[in-house]
C-alpha cells in the first residue's frame, strides 16, 4: 500500500505537496467557492486551508479515516472560521463608493471631477485585496491594526498592501513624491 499523500508531506517531501494539491484542490476549491462570498476571498480561503492541510499532515491517521475525509474536515472548520468571523465585523460599503464619489464630484467642478475620474480608474486597476485596504482606510478610517482585524489579513500585509496600492496609484496618475521631486532638484 503506497505511503498517503499527507504523511509524505509531514516528512517533508516537496514532490507529494503537488500531489495534494492535485489530487485535493478540486475539492477545497468548490468547498471554498460555495462558503465565500467572493472569488478572491475563495482564493485566500484555499490558500488558508492548504496551509492548515500541510501543518496537519502529521496528524493524519489512516486507521480513523481517509486522507479526503481529512482535507475536507479541516476545510469545512476552515471556512467556518471564516464565515463566522465575517459576521462577527461590521458591514461596510464596497469599493463602488467610490464610483459614487467620483460621480458625485462631477457637480463640483470640471477640474475635480476629472481628477476624480481618473483617480476612480486608478484605484479599479488595482487587486482586489489592496483596494479593499485602501477603501478601509482611507473612506472608513480604520487603522492598520483596525483593517488587520476586519479582513484577518496579518498586520504586515495590510501596511504593504496599503503603501503598495498607494503607490501604483500615485504611478498610474503620474505623480511624483515630494521626496522624488526633491531628490532630481
Amino acid at each position: 500500500m503506497p505511503e498517503p499523500v499527507l504523511a509524505r508531506i509531514a516528512r517533508g517531501d516537496s514532490a507529494a505537496v503537488a500531489q495534494c494539491l492535485d489530487e485535493f484542490g478540486p475539492l477545497v476549491w468548490s468547498l471554498a467557492q460555495r462558503f465565500s462570498p467572493t472569488h478572491a476571498d475563495a482564493e485566500d480561503a484555499v490558500q488558508e486551508i492548504f496551509m492548515d492541510v500541510w501543518k496537519a499532515g502529521a496528524r493524519f491517521d489512516p486507521q480513523r479515516g481517509s486522507e479526503r475525509a481529512f482535507v475536507a474536515t479541516i476545510a469545512r472548520r476552515r471556512l467556518i472560521d471564516r464565515s463566522r468571523r465575517a459576521a462577527a465585523q461590521p458591514q461596510l460599503a464596497s469599493s463602488d463608493e467610490l464610483e459614487t464619489i467620483a460621480g458625485a464630484a462631477a457637480g463640483i467642478g470640471g477640474e475635480t471631477s476629472s481628477e476624480a475620474e481618473h483617480v476612480a480608474q486608478a484605484f479599479a486597476q488595482l487587486p482586489a485585496e489592496q483596494q479593499r485596504v485602501i477603501e478601509l482606510s482611507v473612506l472608513h478610517g480604520l487603522s492598520h491594526s483596525e483593517i488587520a482585524r476586519h479582513t484577518g489579513l496579518p498586520l504586515g500585509s495590510v501596511k504593504t498592501h496599503l503603501r503598495r496600492g498607494i503607490l501604483r496609484v500615485r504611478d498610474t496618475l503620474g505623480i511624483r513624491a515630494a521626496s522624488d521631486a526633491r531628490g532630481s532638484a
